[in-house]
């Protein structure tokens, strides 16, 4: 047993050093398994949480092509969130129980669902600066060693980069506007540049999980590394755009090639990942409540499921 034990652990190593796949029916070891679920969960979770802060201006979207575009991206995240779930379940989890720990607060969500839309140019900025740096994280996933996660990735991130893009053209559009509409881009700006500079995480010196993960293929980039390419990527976006990145320290590195930048501040960051943060209770609350509401549709299907034979699955 000790044998077959060692000869398995031998063939996953293998498989990770040739940049090859993990597939669900092979053998992996248990803290690979549970680094995938906790990730796969948590980014399952912030795909659904995060229809929330947008979903809060579908009624008061300016236009009806405003509105269109808005519901688009609501049913991508959607989407989004059920492929995830999807694929953690290959992993032996419950949908229904990874739910619950979400609503427990035994698993977490990204930090930068918690922050408020106080205006409509947070649509955009969320569309430009948050969705940007999703597509710098989530892109080298499309190469994680999980294959199912890395496969979901694929379609997800091309998605992603429509709802950049849309994001983009509608602060160019209120740049182009009245004052106070480009006002307003800036405040907007303002307040989610820092926010979204943390949504790569902690530094890496501080980032328990990344070492372990990049190991694993599962990441390919450090956190300080991803953050990184996210400012280089950014700045010029915000030339064009003509708004200020709130920030006195960024500056180009010749030396470096690259846009030195300033400290996040962390400890906001621990006090969001508490669920101290502007909206945590907020957006767990409206979790929690739509999950109660739906159980009849659950309950339905699976009374459905069951008539025709299909198992309790078919109704999750």
């Amino acid at each position: 047993m000790v044998e077959a034990s060692a000869e398995a652990q031998s063939r996953f190593e293998a498989v990770i050093a040739n940049e090859q796949r993990v597939e669900p029916r092979d053998w992996m070891p248990e803290a690979y398994r549970a680094t995938l679920v906790r990730q796969i969960a948590q980014h399952a979770h912030s795909e659904i949480i995060g229809m929330q802060p947008e979903g809060n201006w579908l009624t008061r979207a300016p236009s009806l092509r405003r509105k269109a575009i808005l519901l688009a991206k609501a049913q991508d995240e959607a989407g989004h969130g059920l492929y995830l779930y999807a694929a953690a379940e290959t992993l032996g989890v419950d949908r229904a129980e990874l739910t619950e720990k979400l609503i427990d607060g035994r698993q977490k969500y990204s930090s930068i669902f918690n922050y408020p839309t106080l205006t409509f140019a947070d649509v955009g900025v969320i569309g430009w600066l948050v969705d940007g740096a999703a597509i710098c994280n989530q892109v080298p996933l499309c190469r994680c060693s999980y294959g199912p996660y890395a496969r979901a990735m694929v379609r997800i991130c091309k998605e992603e980069s429509f709802h950049q893009r849309q994001g983009y053209e509608l602060l160019m559009t209120l740049m182009a506007g009245t004052d106070a509409q480009r006002r307003m881009v800036q405040d907007a700006v303002d307040r989610w540049w820092w926010p979204s500079l943390m949504m790569f995480g902690p530094p890496d010196g501080a980032s328990p999980n990344s070492e372990r993960s990049m190991a694993w293929r599962i990441k390919r980039h450090s956190n300080d590394e991803l953050r990184q390419r996210f400012v280089d990527m950014t700045v010029p976006q915000a030339e064009h755009l003509g708004v200020t990145l709130p920030d006195p320290a960024l500056a180009w590195n010749e030396e470096r090639g690259s846009w030195d930048f300033g400290e996040p501040d962390w400890s906001e960051l621990m006090q969001v990942i508490k669920g101290q943060g502007p909206c945590n209770a907020q957006r767990v609350d409206r979790r929690r409540a739509a999950h109660e509401d739906g159980a009849w549709v659950r309950e339905a299907a699976s009374a459905y499921a069951a008539k025709h034979g299909r198992g309790k699955g078919s109704a999750e």
